[in-house]
Order: C-alpha cells, then sequence, then structure tokens
C-alpha cells in the first residue's frame, strides 16, 4: 500500500513542491494540452505499483459502494416521506396561485370602477390580429359564463363525472381564451374561475368519499381515483387509493378468526391470501394509474411493507410462537413457507418483501430448530445411559426400518438417526429461508455431544477431557467394557457422520428441492460433492469421529504400555538387561507386541462383521491403534535417555531383539494392509535410534544384526503360532532361534518379564 500512497501522493493536484493548485491546473487549461504525454511524463510506478493501486481503488470502489448502500437504506424513509410532502407542496402552491390569481382579477376589476367596452377593439389589437366580436357574440358569452356554474352544480349533483370533467376542460379553455381577448369583464372572469375552482374542489370531495365506501370496487375505483388524478391532486389520489386497498382488507379480515383455524398453517394461508391478493391489486392499480413515477412507486413500497409487518406480527402471535415454543419445526416451517410462497409472487411486480418476512420469522424459526436440537440432544444422552452397545438392525416397527441402506447401530445411534432424519423432513422449507446453514452448524453440535457421550463411554477415559465437554459432564453412560462393545462405538459415530447423516442433510440440498434424483439408493457422496457447504460440514463430522477413534487408540495403548500399577511394559531395561541372560535367550517378538498382534487380530475379525462394506475404516482404525503404540515409543524420552546413556550401554543381542520387534510389527502390518507411512517412518526412527546408540558404545551394529531373511523367518513364524497355527519344524538347524511352543498371550505374562 505504500506504492498505492505514493501514487495517490503523486496524483494529488493540491500542492506540489509549494505551488498552487491554479499554477498546477494552468497545462490542463492549454489548448495544446495532449493527455497522453501527460500521463507519461507523471507515470513512473512499475508493474507491481500499478497492481497495488488498482487493488487499493478496487477496494476504496467497494467501500464507497457500501457506504453509498448503507446511506441510501438509512435515508430511505425520510428521502420517501420528504417526496410525499413535496408533492402535497406542490398541489397546495397550485391552489395558492389560483387563489392569487382570482383575487388579482378581482381587485383589478374594482380598481376600475366600471366594465371594459367590449365593443370597443384598439387598433393595437387589430395589428395583433385579435378577432372583433359581435354584440351578440358578447351577449352569447356573458349567458354561458352566467349559467355555467348551475350546469356544474347539474353534473356533480348527477355525478356524472366524465361530463364534469369535459365541462371543466371547455370552462377552463373559455376563461382562458377571455381572459387573453379581454372578452369578458374583470368581475365575470374572477366569477367564472372561483366557481370553476369551488366545483372542482366539490368533486374532487364527493370522488375521495366514493372511494372510502366499501361499495366501491374494481373499475370504480380506478375511474374514481383516475379522475381525482384528472383534477390535479394526484399525491391524494394515490393516499385514497391504498386505503381504499386496506379499508377493503380490513372488511375481509372480519371473517377470518384464527380460533376456527384447525392449525397454525391454515390460518397462514388465508391471512397470507388476503394480505398480499390485497397488496398485488393496490400495486396493479398504482402502476395503471399512477405509472412507474417515483414519488408514488415510494409511497407503494412503504405501505406494502408496513401491511407486510403487521401480517408478520399477527402470524407470529396466532400461529408461530406456540408452534416454536413448543419444538414444532415442522408446523413453524410449513407456515413460513406458505408466507413465502404468497410474498414471491410479488416480486414479478417489482415489490420484494420478502425479506421484511424474513426479518420476522427467522427467529421465531430458529427457536423452533433449537427446542429440537436440543429435544434430540437430551433424547441420545438418556438413551446412551441405558445403551448396551451392541450393534442391531433397526426394529421392524421404524419408520426407516425399510430403507435401503440398513445399518447395524446401537439403539442410542438408531435413536439419534431417526431423530435426525425426522428433523430434516421437518427442516425442508428453511433452505428457501436461508437457515439451512443454521440447521446444519446445530445438528453438528448435537453429533459432537454425542460422540463426547461415546468418548465417556470408553472405561479409563481421561477425567481432564471429560471437563472439557460443555454441557455433559453430568450425564451418566453406560460403559462399553468389551472389545466388541467399544468398536460399536466407533460403528455409532462412523455410520452416522459418514453416510445416514450427509443422506439426510441432502434434504436441505437445492437439487433435492427441486426433485432431482433423490433415491435413497444412491450414496449420498454422488450428490454431495455438488455442494461444497455439505462437503465441508460432513468433513467436520469426521474430523469429530476421529476424536473418538484417537480416544479408543489411546485408551488400549496405554493398556497394552502400562500395568495396572502404573509400571510400563516398554522400559529401557527389558533390552539392556538381555545380554545378561544370553543363555536363557529365546528368540519370539517381546510380549508387549505379540499383545498388540493378538489385539489387532481379534479387532480384525469383529471388525469384519461390523464394518463390512466400509473396510477402509476399519484398517484406519488398526492402522491408527499400532502408530499409536510406535510414536509412543519413538517419542518415550525416559526409554531413550536409558538406552543412550543408562548404567548399562544396549548389547547385542537387545539391540537384535529390538530390531525384532520393529520388524515384527512392520511385518503384521503389512500382512494385514494397514502399513502407514506414519508407521513407516516411526519403526525406521526407531531403530536408526537404537543403532546409533549402540555405535555410540564402540561397537559395530551392522556385524552383529543378522539377514533380515532370519528376522522375516522369526516373525512369520510369530504370526502363525500367535494366531494359532502349527508351523512345525520349518526352522532351520543353522537358526539361532530355538523352537517354542505356540502359547497364548495370558501364558506367556504370568510366567514372569521378558
Amino acid at each position: 500500500m505504500a506504492a498505492a500512497r505514493t501514487a495517490r501522493s503523486r496524483a494529488t493536484p493540491a500542492k506540489e513542491n509549494g505551488v498552487r493548485v491554479e499554477e498546477v491546473l494552468s497545462v490542463f487549461k492549454s489548448d495544446k494540452f495532449d493527455a497522453d504525454a501527460y500521463v507519461q511524463s507523471k507515470c513512473s510506478l512499475n508493474e507491481k505499483d500499478v497492481k497495488q493501486l488498482r487493488s487499493y481503488l478496487l477496494d476504496l470502489k467497494k467501500a464507497s459502494a457500501e457506504e453509498m448502500c448503507r446511506s441510501v437504506f438509512a435515508n430511505y424513509s425520510a428521502f420517501i416521506r420528504t417526496s410525499k410532502e413535496i408533492l402535497e407542496l406542490d398541489g397546495e402552491l397550485s391552489s395558492i396561485r389560483n387563489l392569487l390569481s382570482t383575487q388579482a382579477t378581482l381587485i383589478n376589476g374594482l380598481a376600475n370602477g366600471v366594465n371594459i367596452d367590449i365593443d370597443k377593439v384598439s387598433e393595437d389589437s387589430v395589428a395583433n390580429g385579435m378577432l372583433y366580436f359581435k354584440d351578440e357574440d358578447h351577449s352569447d358569452l356573458k349567458k354561458w359564463a352566467a349559467e355555467f356554474p348551475d350546469h356544474l352544480d347539474v353534473l356533480l349533483a348527477e355525478r356524472r363525472v366524465d361530463e364534469a370533467l369535459a365541462a371543466f376542460d371547455e370552462g377552463e379553455s373559455i376563461f382562458s381564451q377571455a381572459n387573453e381577448k379581454s372578452t369578458l369583464s374583470s368581475s365575470m372572469l374572477s366569477s367564472l374561475q372561483f366557481a370553476i375552482a369551488e366545483r372542482k374542489q366539490k368533486l374532487a370531495d364527493q370522488l375521495a368519499e366514493a372511494t372510502c365506501q366499501p361499495s366501491t370496487r374494481g373499475g370504480e375505483l380506478r375511474s374514481a381515483i383516475l379522475a381525482l388524478k384528472g383534477l390535479g391532486d394526484g399525491s391524494r389520489a394515490h393516499t385514497l387509493l391504498l386505503n381504499a386497498h386496506f379499508q377493503r382488507y380490513e372488511y375481509n379480515m372480519r371473517s377470518l378468526r384464527p380460533s376456527s383455524a384447525s392449525y397454525g398453517g391454515a390460518y397462514t394461508a388465508a391471512l397470507s391470501q388476503l394480505v398480499f391478493s390485497a397488496i398485488s391489486q393496490a400495486s396493479n392499480d398504482s402502476l395503471t394509474i399512477f405509472g412507474k413515477e417515483p414519488a408514488y412507486t415510494s409511497e407503494l413500497v412503504t405501505w406494502a411493507t408496513k401491511h407486510t409487518e403487521a401480517f408478520c406480527l399477527l402470524v407470529k402471535r396466532h400461529a408461530l410462537a406456540s408452534s416454536a415454543a413448543a419444538g414444532g419445526l415442522r408446523a413453524a416451517a410449513e407456515c413460513a413457507k406458505i408466507a413465502l410462497g404468497h410474498c414471491s409472487l410479488l416480486e414479478a411486480r417489482g415489490l420484494s418483501l420478502c425479506p421484511v418476512l424474513l426479518k420476522h420469522f427467522k427467529p421465531v424459526i430458529e427457536q423452533a430448530i433449537e427446542a429440537n436440537l436440543k429435544r434430540i440432544e437430551e433424547g441420545t444422552a438418556a438413551m446412551a445411559a441405558a445403551d448396551d452397545w451392541v450393534l442391531t438392525y433397526p426394529s421392524a416397527g421404524s419408520r426407516h426400518a425399510s430403507t435401503a441402506f440398513q445399518n447395524k447401530l446401537t439403539p442410542s445411534a438408531h435413536w439419534f438417526n431417526l431423530m435426525v432424519q425426522e428433523f430434516f423432513e421437518d427442516a425442508g422449507p428453511l433452505l428457501s429461508m436461508q437457515l439451512g446453514s443454521k440447521a446444519l452448524e446445530g445438528l453438528f453440535q448435537v453429533f459432537n455431544s454425542y460422540v463426547n457421550v461415546l468418548i465417556r463411554a470408553l472405561p479409563g477415559s481421561i477425567e481432564e477431557e471429560e471437563a472439557n465437554f460443555e454441557g455433559s459432564g453430568n450425564r451418566i453412560v453406560r460403559m462399553a467394557e468389551t472389545e466388541a462393545q467399544q468398536l460399536a462405538l466407533l460403528a455409532n459415530a462412523s455410520f452416522l457422520a459418514d453416510e445416514l447423516l450427509p443422506r439426510a442433510a441432502m434434504k436441505l440440498s437445492p437439487l433435492d428441492q427441486a426433485g432431482y434424483q433423490t433415491d435413497d439408493q444412491r450414496r449420498p457422496s454422488d450428490r454431495q460433492n455438488r455442494n461444497p457447504e455439505h462437503r465441508e460440514w460432513k468433513r467436520r463430522l469426521l474430523s469429530t469421529v476421529d476424536r473418538l477413534k484417537d480416544a479408543f487408540c489411546r485408551q488400549h495403548a496405554l493398556d497394552l504400555i502400562f500395568t495396572e500399577e502404573g509400571e510400563s511394559h516398554l522400559s529401557a531395561e527389558v533390552y539392556i538387561s538381555m545380554d545378561g541372560n544370553a543363555d536363557d535367550i529365546e528368540w519370539f517378538p517381546s510380549l508387549i507386541f505379540q499383545e498388540l498382534f493378538s489385539k489387532l487380530q481379534r479387532m480384525a475379525s469383529l471388525a469384519g462383521d461390523m464394518f463390512e462394506g466400509r473396510e477402509r475404516f476399519a484398517m484406519s482404525l488398526l492402522m491408527r491403534l499400532t502408530e499409536t503404540i510406535i510414536l509412543w515409543l519413538s517419542g518415550d524420552q525416559i526409554f531413550w535417555d536409558d538406552i543412550e546413556e543408562g548404567p548399562r550401554p544396549l548389547g547385542p543381542l537387545g539391540l537384535r531383539q529390538l530390531y525384532l520387534d520393529m520388524k515384527f510389527v512392520m511385518c503384521f502390518a503389512s500382512k494385514g494392509r494397514y502399513l502407514s507411512r506414519n508407521l513407516h517412518r516411526g519403526t525406521n526412527e526407531i531403530i536408526t535410534k537404537a543403532v546409533t546408540a549402540f555405535a555410540a558404545a564402540g561397537m559395530d551394529p551392522y556385524s552383529e544384526l543378522p539377514e533380515d531373511d532370519w528376522f522375516n523367518e522369526i516373525c512369520l513364524d510369530a504370526m502363525e503360532r500367535l494366531s494359532g497355527k502349527s508351523k512345525g519344524n520349518s526352522i532351520e538347524p543353522n537358526s539361532p532361534t530355538a523352537s517354542v511352543s505356540a502359547q497364548s498371550v495370558s501364558s506367556v505374562r504370568s510366567h514372569g518379564s521378558y
């Protein structure tokens, strides 16, 4: 922006090096001024400065436009009021002008004291081409002037409006000619003018009174307003037109009683039909009679907005408020949808009143959304308190039991899914109210709360983390004791986040609102990718599931690493002490990694049934658990301090055992297809640290480590034995590995440490 400011300072003609403004501007006054040459002489900006200046100017333009919009909206009502006052003032000035003209004529007649001889025509008048009038013509004109007021009175009494208007035009035309040619005396002219003005006012009052009668409808009303406008009182005519339509609406409202409606939607439909029909008819009449003159258009918009707000208050009082307070989202959304549907029909006529409805209806609908989400959250927490965490299919009586995507969930997840499906069915109209994002965000918070409940169902959940679960600290939840129950927690969260909730949320998609491919058998991801908001929402749901997955893996990793007394199975002493017991070595993976392999085998078997069709999630879970163990070991500073700086150095046998353990992890992870980059990198880091510590003691690590085939043979043999398969005496005689009988993990641990 420094370059932009520099450019602005160069372009500012206010003052340059103390030169006055007039002197700077004098260059532009020359006839030989060359704009291109002047610009080239002043432009010393490079491409980067020009881009910065352009960016600054665009920002300035945007800010200026926003400020202008704010100013227009802030002063819109004042503008309309001023326009109306100007119209009224214009009418008053016209009346004053007519009165002054009448008074001037009367004063002139009184001052002269005598009548002008009509028969005497001056030579100047002849020279100017004025006509001569005969005596009989003058007599006829005087007679007409004397009888004309009575003729107008007859027309007004018989309410022959069109003839009266034509008579007014004729009288004003004759008055203008007589005044110009002096064919009538001043007193007669003033009397004629006064008679016309008085009868005009009387006719205007008659027309105004007619527009206020309930019996005046349709064409009769438009004719009266058009006649009143023809009398020169357009401002009054337009106001009377709007008042007439409002009176008709009030008359029709007498037959509508909120208590007689069977539900809020019926009352809303009937009321909106009355209100927006009145506004539509008033708009049509205003456009037909007065056109698109800004002053009348502004008055129409103000009038329509006022009565739309009154309509909103009635709907809120008699339909929306009670539905929203009781959590009736469907009823509240239906009322809003009906009103918006009627209101949107006016947009073709240039009246955009939907923002007025949204301003009043949004807070009430949001209250209904929050009440529904609160009910889902509390109901799910209550179900979780009694959940046995056993996966089952939906019950036969469930509304969604026949859906093509039948998933095995626990009772609390089934209840949560059912409530969410109903919520989105009720929330269908929210998209037109721009509340789709509000509903999605609220449901995300409810799902996040349910995941917190699932995390608390894991045995040994960290108390400090539980304390951070807002709003759920005092809720009771049944513990998931077995591995199958704990995997059921993950099945609940993953199925909901990856399939069930996104599919339900498609009801808020514009494509589904238009009836585009809403078949339940189509996977939600096929349509979900078309909506960036839904993609981001699903990503957030899955990130919440990752919290449960992390808590699950952390709990099982801690169970493997630590004893009930808090001692670690992954201590450096296990590997350091091996070189002092060389005669008792039986080469086999360490016990903790045997247990890890057995646990992963059990979980893979359980996950195969629980996550049918979702093998990727099961594999990612096993991958995450294995990574947790390896990353723990890689980052355990106490372990590595003992290895690198302990009382005894890491010996050849300890190095071989540690290397064997890492190779075992790599081997079963590769066979199980959950070997990740993080796991591969973690095991390599552990091996590198061990080799470096061994070499620091002055020994050659590679001379002490056998070939990889030796490690692979032991790893494969260990996997078969721990899986319950017997390989027999397939180990080579020269192998340093002694035959070890297949034994269970529990029996190995019962005989002591490594």
